[in-house]
This record gives structure tokens, sequence and C-alpha cells, in this order.
């Protein structure tokens, strides 16, 4: 028969160990062969590991007294506030009333560390005792944005608030901060 005699033709251990020491050679060479703009990622499906859910304002003991009225969250949004790479909630919330406009209090929430801790209150931006309403709020690019609704005098009915002002809080220093909007939109007369 011909091509039985060729050294190819009857593979020995030596051709073995010759195969697998060049197919390892040319992985690892590949290894460090990428493209220019090639990175690492890590997906929740990857690591097993699902990002952490915003905190529920459902289950927060907020610092209102309301009564006999049941407290309600109005209003919430969610982000990363502090740039730490966990989701924070803003919550809004005021004492139930059939009419007229209850005072609101805007709060931070995080989730502790531990799946079955609750949410808790980090940070009180407005208090009800400032006797303010929220109107709107928005979480966007690590900043908190709401329309405040109040009061020019004490004069003013509290059904019916006179003065709208466009705030904003921010992560800064360790601390948020408050700053109003230009005044061409944050003060008017309703």
């Amino acid at each position: 028969m011909a091509g039985q005699d060729l050294l190819h033709t009857q593979p020995r251990p030596m051709h073995w160990l010759a195969t697998a020491t060049a197919i390892s050679a040319v992985v690892a060479a590949a290894s460090f062969v990428q493209p220019s703009d090639a990175t690492a990622t890590t997906t929740p499906a990857a690591t097993g590991r699902h990002p952490a859910a915003a905190p529920d304002p459902s289950k927060v003991s907020f610092p209102v007294d309301c009564g006999p009225n049941r407290l309600d969250v109005v209003k919430k949004a969610s982000g990363d506030l502090d740039g730490d790479g966990t989701t924070e909630t803003v919550a809004v919330v005021r004492c139930h009333s059939g009419m007229g406009s209850p005072p609101s209090g805007v709060y931070v929430l995080a989730q502790p560390a531990g799946r079955r801790a609750a949410p808790r209150v980090v940070a009180t931006l407005l208090a009800p005792a400032q006797q303010r309403s929220v109107q709107t709020l928005a979480v966007k690019d690590g900043a908190i944005s709401a329309a405040v609704l109040g009061y020019s005098t004490r004069d003013v009915p509290r059904c019916c608030p006179d003065v709208r002002k466009s705030v904003k809080w921010q992560w800064k220093g360790g601390k948020f901060v408050q700053s109003e909007l230009p005044a061409a939109v944050s003060t008017r007369r309703v």
C-alpha cells in the first residue's frame, strides 16, 4: 500500500504533543491580538447578578405624621443620585386629603445592603412643615428637579398656592445642595 511508510501517516505521541503545543500557542497569541476598541463587559446574565431594583417607597416609614389620614406617595423617580453606582429613589409624599393642597415632603430613599432590609430615608429635601406642594418631579443625570408651589403670604388660602418655583437638588460635597432655576421660569403668580 502506498503511503504507509510516510511519517505523517502513523501518528505517534510526539506528533500529538507537537500538535497540542501548536494549537495552544495559536490560542495564546490570539488572546493578545484584539481590535483597538475591544472592551470587556459583564452583563447580568454573564455574572448571574441583576442590578438592584430602585428602593420601593411603599416599604418605607416616612417621618410624616398624618394623624388619622393615610400617607400617599404621589410621585417618585429613580436614578443614581450620588454617583456610587446604586439606584436611589426620590419620593414625594403627603397626607391624604379630599380637598385643598396638603403640603408635600420630598425624600431620598436608599436600599441598604442585604436583600431583606427595608429601604430607608437618607435625606429630606423638602419637609411638609415648609408648606410647599410639589407639582412635578424628575431625575436626570443625577440631578433632581421639581416645580414647587407655595404661598406669597399667610393671607393666601391654603387651598390655592400663588407662587411657583422650579428647584434642583444635586449631590455635592457629601450632601444634596438646592438651587433655584433661573427667575424667568422660577417664580410666577398663579
